[in-house]
């Protein structure tokens, strides 16, 4: 399990984990826990949506050498919320759907406990420089 999101200050402090990461493809979760419920007692519709931008961010964003990371930033993103999160484990994944010299297209889906997806994403996303 590809788990480090030490990248990621936000992912890290939300309690995210990266589950999968390669070419054209990424996978984020997160144990639904008390700090991250709305006042309904149901998941934050931003976390969800933290977890979809991760995942449609850096399904366009893999390196296999890790000496030479490829950044990237959102430039849009839409997202629909079909379900509750009410559950104990969400898992967002990301696919790569079109890879352009400076932009990127990709979908997400967020999935509750495996069985109920709970939202969906499309995105547009830039690559950009890594601070040196």
């Amino acid at each position: 399990m590809d788990s480090d999101v030490s990248d990621n200050p936000f992912l890290k402090t939300l309690g995210i984990t990266r589950t999968a990461w390669r070419e054209g493809y990424a996978e984020f979760q997160v144990p639904v826990q008390p700090a991250l419920l709305n006042r309904q007692q149901m998941l934050q519709g931003g976390v969800i949506a933290t977890l979809l931008d991760a995942a449609c961010g850096y399904c366009g964003l893999y390196s296999s050498d890790p000496e030479r990371p490829v950044h990237g930033l959102t430039l849009s993103l839409t997202l629909n919320f079909l379900d509750k999160g009410l559950g104990d484990r969400v898992i967002a994944k990301g696919f790569l759907e079109r890879k352009g010299k400076t932009v990127f297209f990709a979908r997400g889906e967020a999935w509750l406990d495996d069985r109920v997806l709970i939202a969906t994403a499309q995105g547009t996303f830039r690559y950009t420089r890594p601070k040196t």
